[in-house]
């Protein structure tokens, strides 16, 4: 019997720490807008996690990240009820970087922001804030979006 294959999008989610605050920024003019969210994208065809990483680090923010300074701490297999599709989704932690943050996408960017890790901004996007949680509290693995998260 031939099973269906499916199509499942890749994305990669950057959590800058530095002393206890992590970088979050507000999305404007896109999907969840006026809410913060962190620095993110899809991988491209033939790309690797962590090239997809050093590259929205540098096209969004304009900082330099090395390979060994990414820590993949947690990956989320996401479920958006909205539009049917199913995401893998790898957060990584980075301390190290080079460079000054900057905003090069200031028309999907309200603001670039520091916040203290237990000092969430209220608007914040729910499954962002949750990856954030998990990925604090170490878990490596977790599923969303499929019993009703949003």
């Amino acid at each position: 019997m031939e099973q269906d294959h499916f199509s499942v999008f890749v994305s990669v989610h950057i959590l800058f720490l530095k002393d206890e605050r992590i970088l979050l920024s507000l999305r404007k003019n896109i999907s969840s807008d006026g809410l913060y969210g962190l620095v993110a994208g899809h991988l491209d065809k033939g790309e690797t996690v962590t090239s997809a990483i050093i590259r929205e680090a540098r096209e969004e923010v304009d900082v330099v990240i090395e390979p060994e300074d990414i820590k993949i701490a947690t990956v989320c297999h996401s479920y958006n009820q909205k539009n049917g599709k199913e995401f893998i989704q790898f957060y990584v932690i980075c301390n190290k970087w080079q460079g000054e943050f900057k905003n090069n996408e200031p028309e999907k960017c309200g603001e670039l922001k520091f916040f203290p890790l237990k000092n969430l901004p209220e608007n914040i996007v729910p499954y962002i804030k949750d990856a954030i949680d998990k990925t604090i509290n170490g878990v490596k693995y977790y599923e969303y979006g499929w019993h009703g998260e949003s």
